[in-house]
């Protein structure tokens, strides 16, 4: 989507899909991943809290996963890789589920049924919504992809490892953790990731390699070990 300018520009750069431009932003059978959401929005990557009722709901999600038919396994690398999206697109919310029904500008929903596609008017203007900042039509495109019925957490996952793969980044972070490669992979999809020049692919405000790799590697570390000790 493209963004009307309505002041001055915002802190924080949110996602953008499908070439659009936003602003804001176990392991198989020895896991069955207690795998959680969150930290908090300011970078203390070595100090990451996880909160244990995400420990209990991602591993629901997990254990049901192919009763659910979802695509994608969650497992720590790519929890780490979402967690760390949802600290670069400003909806962390310190690990709790309130990310994923935060809309562009911070304001909150209450009905996961369904994407919002409410329009936002804060200096710029955006439908972005949930964790990992969804467009209406970029929502409706890979909902119908994997056939998600709703817009509950479990399913947001889905669709951002869906974009990521799209991208062609999963199977390298699976195997390399997030490279500066695979960042520049999806800089195209979330304007708050770098591209190779350590830019946003949109001119926004983005974060930058080290700090993402920084909180990526931190997060998954906690994980893995959270799930070693389950």
């Amino acid at each position: 989507m493209v963004y009307v300018l309505r002041s001055f520009p915002l802190q924080f750069g949110f996602s953008s899909q499908s070439n659009h431009s936003n602003w804001v932003t176990a392991t198989f059978a020895m896991i069955s991943l207690s795998v959680l959401m969150g930290t908090g929005q300011t970078l203390q990557a070595e100090r990451i809290q996880l909160p244990k009722e995400h420990a209990f709901r991602v591993n629901v999600a997990y254990q049901s996963n192919e009763s659910q038919k979802l695509h994608y396994l969650i497992t720590p690398e790519r929890r780490a890789l979402l967690n760390t999206i949802r600290y670069a697109e400003g909806t962390w919310k310190e690990g709790k589920d309130l990310g994923y029904r935060t809309m562009f500008g911070g304001g909150v929903f209450e009905d996961l049924s369904q994407h919002p596609n409410r329009v936002v008017v804060k200096f710029y203007s955006s439908a972005a919504a949930g964790a990992y900042q969804f467009m209406p039509s970029t929502w409706m495109a890979v909902a119908k992809e994997l056939n998600l019925p709703n817009f509950q957490p479990q399913h947001q996952d889905q669709a951002a490892l869906h974009l990521v793969s799209k991208r062609g980044a999963l199977k390298e972070i699976d195997s390399l953790g997030l490279t500066h490669s695979a960042m520049a992979r999806l800089a195209p999809e979330w304007a708050s990731f770098p591209n190779w020049a350590g830019n946003s692919s949109y001119g926004q405000p983005v974060k930058s390699h080290a700090e993402l790799a920084k909180f990526y590697s931190a997060n998954l570390r906690q994980l893995q070990q959270q799930a070693l000790a389950s």
